[in-house]
């Protein structure tokens, strides 16, 4: 008999299978499967938890929350801002390179734009909305993912010590009040979109702020350059 796949890791599976059995749910994945009956639909269906695989409940150290995924053909793959390989790096990914370098003194080429090598280093790459409709940025809000969304936010807030939360952009620091700062660091900045990177994004330095964090905790900073 086939083994069938859970829809996540393990650890992940067992803290938030409440919301995985609460109404909620059930009301948005009724809504998912009429969307895909209609329209295309990213990631696809086998990508939407890539997050929850790449990074298990245990390792996150650090957390990265965009919005929602990219909406073109071939982009989204369930890690917020990271695109597969052989797909050209997004603008707001290629802003976050550019600081990565300035801050860090490093040279990652904007030509691959793939994150998991972040994901296995603990950096759960978190979206608030796990699925978009194809070429309608935010079609998805408002449908249940964000509920989703704040409980795994509030978990890790819960549940784990020492994280550091990366929050860019309005949306991302609303969720500052999900977050247990006696516990878990939050560094805001602007989004690093083109339209606001200047205005405070760039300069941030971001990437080694998390790296003295954790050092000063005896965790392992991340290698940023080590993008697969």
């Amino acid at each position: 008999m086939e083994t069938v796949k859970p829809i996540m890791e393990e650890s992940w599976l067992e803290v938030l299978r409440p919301d995985f059995e609460s109404e909620y749910f059930a009301q948005l994945k009724a809504f998912l499967v009429e969307e895909r009956k209609q329209y295309q639909c990213f990631p696809k269906g086998k990508d939407i938890f890539s997050a929850f695989w790449h990074t298990p409940f245990s390792n996150v150290k650090v957390v990265i929350l965009g919005q929602d995924p990219y909406h073109g053909e071939g982009q989204a793959h369930g890690l917020c801002f990271s695109v597969p390989p052989g797909i050209a790096c997004p603008p707001s990914l290629v802003n976050i390179f550019k600081e990565i370098n300035s801050d860090l003194g490093t040279s990652i080429p904007a030509t691959c734009g793939t994150l998991t090598g972040w994901a296995k280093q603990g950096v759960f790459l978190l979206n608030t909305t796990l699925t978009v409709r194809a070429h309608h940025a935010g079609s998805h809000f408002g449908h249940g993912w964000e509920q989703f969304t704040d409980s795994v936010i509030s978990n890790i807030s819960r549940h784990q010590q020492g994280v550091v939360f990366l929050l860019w952009g309005n949306p991302a620091i609303a969720k500052s009040k999900l977050i247990d700062t006696s516990k878990h660091h939050i560094l805001t900045a602007p989004h690093p979109s083109p339209l606001s990177a200047y205005r405070g994004f760039f300069g941030c330095k971001h990437f080694s702020k998390t790296n003295q964090i954790l050092l000063s905790q005896g965790k392992t900073p991340i290698n940023w350059e080590q993008t697969i």
